[in-house]
């Protein structure tokens, strides 16, 4: 649709009041995550990284609060899915930032350690990555009703430890994670949006020159 400037002054004061009722729900939202339950985490969970093995309190790395990013990488895979890598990549610039608030960021992948480390080279992400072979990834997607019968599905989840113990506090997965990628959000105020259908978009960032040469 084409208009005035006063028209579009006049449609866009009405959305900004939309907007701010979102933001409005959104923190509350945030309050209502914070207020869940904490489940004692029980199981004894084993994680290959750099450093060797470890258990899921290791992951911490001396800081009170953990977010792991289940990204879909499977052991049979020789990359990582390519929507997880996408948002991966927003997710790697926030790293140092949460750090400094006391909370720690690890992805958990199914693959192997050194096929992790090699393709996050690649990608040129410098956030821990570790490989968790068993059923961690799935136990959690199991907390909201995923049953994924050896699948993958990316998602994120937070955990607290206090005590001596570890606790989960959140999970959500799939569409639950579009607020994490930027790049979701930048194109959603785009006069164009998302686009209809995602056709063989998103890519992992190194591929799209790859693809326009293919055209």
């Amino acid at each position: 649709m084409i208009g005035t400037r006063e028209e579009w002054l006049a449609a866009r004061g009405e959305l900004l009041e939309q907007e701010k009722a979102h933001t409005r729900r959104g923190d509350e939202l945030a309050r209502q995550r914070q207020e869940l339950p904490w489940v004692p985490v029980e199981e004894d969970y084993e994680f290959e990284g750099p450093d060797g093995t470890g258990r899921l309190g290791d992951l911490f790395a001396g800081r009170s609060q953990l977010l792991v990013y289940h990204l879909m990488f499977g052991p049979d895979d020789e990359a990582a899915c390519s929507g997880c890598s996408f948002t991966a990549d927003s997710l790697a610039g926030a790293v140092t930032h949460i750090e400094n608030r006391d909370v720690s960021f690890v992805a958990v992948s199914r693959a192997p350690l050194e096929r992790l480390l090699a393709y996050g080279e690649r990608m040129g992400w410098s956030f821990p990555w570790v490989s968790s072979p068993g059923s961690f990834n799935s136990d959690f997607a199991a907390y909201l009703g995923f049953e994924l019968n050896g699948m993958e599905l990316h998602g994120l989840s937070a955990f607290a430890q206090e005590g001596g113990s570890v606790y989960h506090t959140y999970s959500t997965f799939d569409r639950g994670t579009d607020a994490l990628c930027s790049s979701w959000q930048l194109l959603d105020r785009t006069p164009k949006g998302r686009g209809d259908t995602l056709g063989d978009w998103p890519r992992r960032h190194d591929e799209y020159e790859e693809a326009i040469h293919a055209r």
